[in-house]
């Protein structure tokens, strides 16, 4: 037997030796998937398959690192170096790149990112003059980034009667044509976002017979990780890619499938063993990275879902501590009380503070555990908080850089234009976006003939010296490596002394983020080129390389002494000693958005599942009956999600007594059958067309008592009203749509 297959269990040594057609392994949380994925990657190599053969996906940058260096220690050499291994994105974008101009882009596209695509989204609105308000940016790119992720151009948005009444309910009819406006602007400006990567893929294996065939025989071995992630476009990608061979293995875990917010959808794992008649199906269910009482309730909770992949984890650690289940009066107390736990567990077991981990359902409940952490004067970090490559100043520099690549980028240009200030204010910025649109230009072009379009006197020598400055560096792109270039722009344009006279303390942090930017790309163009296939160094491939970073690839974070405050969603892929799992209350965790659905309630359950499952030794589960929400007090129930808990696993120690629940304390069957009864149906939901003199009313008199008409729920009865006047919520029951939390400062509603 091979060394390498020694340390394997009989399941993961099963799946490493199954190299033949398709496979699917399905892999509990902390069962090791990434070990056996890296083995039998170098099982392949090893059984004399050319490294340039295999594909391996990932989702984040950091595991396929991760991956490339399991396989070179694994096999001594440094074949895997030659591997494509890498996330959807940059293997695509590589990919793309080679092949752009079949698709009409040049090859040295720009890769937009959320905020600049949200940035052209913003000038469309304004050229259209649509209230920014009611078409809220966030809302268009999440409904643009969906379609793209359903393979859906813009015409077939247009035309689908569906989505546009949908988008007529929204009163919002407009979105369309944004998207339209939206696709030509990007391909104008020779740039594509993160979802066109994957759709401009799907683009190139569909209408080009030679490419698919060119990278069906490249790619003879294709791995997917996280399978249960993926969306549509990728789905379909996949299945193209393997077509030839069927030689895909993919990997995942439907019960830790909790991104559809993102286009990701569980039926794909579901589906994969429908496409292949001869896929054969592992599941890895020794757990080696949580207690036995952790397991056993992970594996309770998740049992309460219909929808899954039957499979039953199990561990040969120790049983360890029970679960903590604490009950705060308020979320105030919630924090404190998370702050004391950790000091108390610190003295006495004498953890370091990178064992904790604080993980809550969203961003803005951190609140209270950083006010209570500084309080103890105990290091903290956010993770997934703002990255350093979306600093204002990092993405004015970098834009620079942009401009230097492809001048076809107008975002970039209109970024810098004037910063520094050099006498092109915003009037003038305007008038060359107009004239860029009406000529069907880009915005470059019109700068460089400035003097054709009525621009004079100091604006136009402004102009013309800010092209005349980027020409010149355009010029020592080929003479110089990306350091060089990148560090004489900052010099010339101005910018690095900008930020240097600034003496402020804010002013001195953002010139040491230049200084570290500027490092950065030193690096870059010193690190040796890897055997096999060179790998440019050059100011775009960096450029490249530092767009399609994610938060999850800051190592930093993950290194350094402090106690880590994250979402759940972001706390997927990670493990910790010490685990809180806070805010477990009704219209939190679950979701008031998820609780009317059953597809919605059983994701917002894999999530707890989730949570969970990060934990290898202690696990608290905190809610508080009490919590500050748009200014007032209010009161909380408890999770649905504690009644599923376990009881002789949990050490509940409720020091504000809870409100009593209908099923806490009942047994496993009787949990399960009150669970499915209490459980919402999708067929519930009843549409509703808004009536034909439907206009929206004054709410702010609104009283108990009054009937209203809501677009999207129908009629209802107004049952209570709460808050303060400028963030009012009132509870409204709309009978078979059933009864709803509605802000009215945001809410349409008439009044009937």
């Amino acid at each position: 037997m091979q060394d390498y297959l020694v340390p394997l269990n009989e399941q993961q040594r099963e799946a490493v030796l199954h190299t033949e057609g398709p496979l699917m392994i399905v892999a509990g949380a902390g069962s090791g998937k990434t070990k056996v994925l890296t083995t039998r990657i170098g099982h392949l190599i090893n059984l004399g398959v050319d490294s340039f053969r295999i594909l391996a996906l990932t989702f984040t940058n950091k595991a396929a690192k991760e991956m490339k260096e399991r396989i070179e220690h694994m096999l001594g050499n440094n074949e895997a170096r030659n591997l494509y291994i890498g996330t959807f994105h940059s293997v695509f974008s590589r990919i793309l790149r080679s092949d752009a101009e079949k698709l009409g882009y040049p090859s040295n596209f720009t890769i937009y990112d959320t905020d600049d695509a949200k940035s052209v989204l913003k000038s469309i609105l304004k050229e259209k003059n649509l209230d920014e308000k009611h078409y809220k940016v966030a809302y268009i790119y999440g409904r643009i980034s969906s379609a793209k992720n359903n393979l859906m151009t813009w015409r077939e948005y247009q035309n689908d009667k569906g989505i546009q009444q949908e988008d007529a309910r929204s009163n919002r009819p407009m979105i369309g044509e944004i998207f339209e406006a939206y696709s030509k602007r990007c391909f104008k400006n020779g740039a594509m976002d993160f979802d066109d990567l994957l759709v401009n893929m799907y683009i190139l294996l569909s209408n080009f017979p030679e490419s698919l065939a060119k990278y069906q025989h490249k790619f003879r071995y294709v791995m997917i990780d996280e399978y249960q992630d993926t969306n549509l476009a990728q789905y379909h990608i996949i299945k193209l890619l393997g077509a030839l061979n069927e030689n895909i293995c993919v990997v995942g875990d439907d019960a830790q499938s909790i991104y559809s917010f993102r286009g990701a959808t569980m039926e794909n794992i579901f589906q994969f063993q429908k496409d292949y008649d001869d896929v054969r199906v592992i599941k890895l269910e020794q757990n080696y990275r949580s207690s036995k009482t952790i397991l056993n309730a992970a594996n309770q909770i998740i049992a309460n879902n219909a929808n899954q992949i039957p499979k039953e984890l199990w561990t040969d650690k120790e049983l360890g501590d029970k679960i903590k289940l604490v009950c705060t009066f308020t979320d105030n107390d919630e924090g404190k009380f998370v702050a004391d736990t950790i000091i108390e567990n610190k003295l006495r077991y004498h953890h370091p503070n990178k064992d904790f981990a604080i993980l809550y359902r969203t961003n803005a409940q951190s609140r209270a555990f950083e006010e209570s952490l500084r309080r103890l004067n105990i290091a903290y970090k956010i993770y997934g908080g703002l990255s350093f490559y979306h600093r204002k100043e990092i993405k004015d520099y970098v834009a620079y850089l942009r401009v230097l690549v492809n001048t076809q980028d107008e975002e970039a240009i209109k970024r810098i234009i004037n910063y520094p200030a050099r006498g092109i204010g915003n009037t003038s910025i305007n008038k060359i976006s107009l004239i860029a649109q009406e000529q069907n230009k880009s915005f470059w072009e019109i700068i460089c003939q400035a003097n054709l379009y009525g621009f004079k006197g100091t604006t136009l020598s402004a102009i013309e010296n800010f092209v005349v400055m980027m020409r010149n560096f355009q010029g020592i792109i080929d003479k110089k490596n990306a350091y060089e270039v990148a560090s004489e722009l900052g010099k010339y344009s101005g910018m690095v002394q900008e930020l240097h006279s600034d003496k402020t303390v804010e002013g001195l942090a953002r010139y040491e983020n230049i200084q570290e930017l500027l490092n950065s790309i030193k690096e870059f163009t010193e690190t040796p080129d890897e055997d096999g296939e060179v790998i440019e160094r050059t100011l775009g491939s960096y450029l490249q390389q530092i767009t399609l970073l994610t938060d999850a690839d800051n190592e930093d974070e993950e290194n350094s002494d402090v106690v880590k405050l994250m979402t759940i969603h972001a706390s997927k892929g990670l493990e910790f000693p010490c685990v809180f799992v806070v805010g477990m209350e009704e219209n939190i965790f679950p979701s008031s958005m998820s609780m009317y659905d059953r597809e919605d309630l059983e994701e917002e359950r894999r999530l707890f599942y989730v949570a969970v499952t990060r934990a290898k030794e202690k696990v608290w589960i905190s809610y508080a009956n009490n919590r500050y929400r748009f200014g007032s007090l209010v009161q909380n129930d408890p999770s649905r999600f504690l009644d599923e808990l376990p009881t002789d696993l949990v050490d509940a120690n409720l020091t504000s007594k809870p409100k009593q629940r209908t099923i806490f304390n009942k047994s496993s069957e009787q949990r399960n059958e009150i669970q499915q009864k209490k459980m919402p149906s999708k067929t519930i939901a009843v549409e509703h067309k808004a009536s034909t003199n439907f206009v929206e009313s004054d709410t702010s008199n609104l009283e108990v008592g009054n009937k209203v008409e809501h677009q999207r729920f129908g009629f209802g009865n107004v049952l209570t009203l709460e808050g303060p006047i400028a963030n009012k919520i009132a509870n409204i029951d709309f009978g078979p749509n059933g009864v709803k939390k509605i802000m009215l400062n945001y809410a349409k509603l008439r009044i009937v």
